[in-house]
């Protein structure tokens, strides 16, 4: 683990990146107006497929390492 350690900052730097990118590309359902509680407006409503799917579920991945990343020192009991 002590190995890790200096390795960990980099790491975290590479995931959050990653995680930014794969939030960015992703395909806003809603209009800017749902922000402010205008709501859907009824709109027919769409399945990710294909890629979208992919990028989904590769953000959630990403948000799943990166959130075990920043806990592994702590269940390590390692400070930093």
């Amino acid at each position: 683990m002590q190995a890790l350690l200096p390795l960990l900052p980099w790491v975290h730097v590479a995931l959050s990146i990653l995680l930014v990118v794969a939030i960015l590309l992703q395909r806003n359902e809603a209009a800017l107006g749902s922000a402010f509680g205008g709501g859907d407006m009824g709109g027919p409503s769409f399945q990710k497929r294909g890629v979208e799917k992919t990028l989904f579920i590769a953000t959630i991945i990403i948000a799943t390492l990166f959130a075990l990343s920043v806990l592994l020192p702590e269940i390590a009991g390692v400070a930093f």
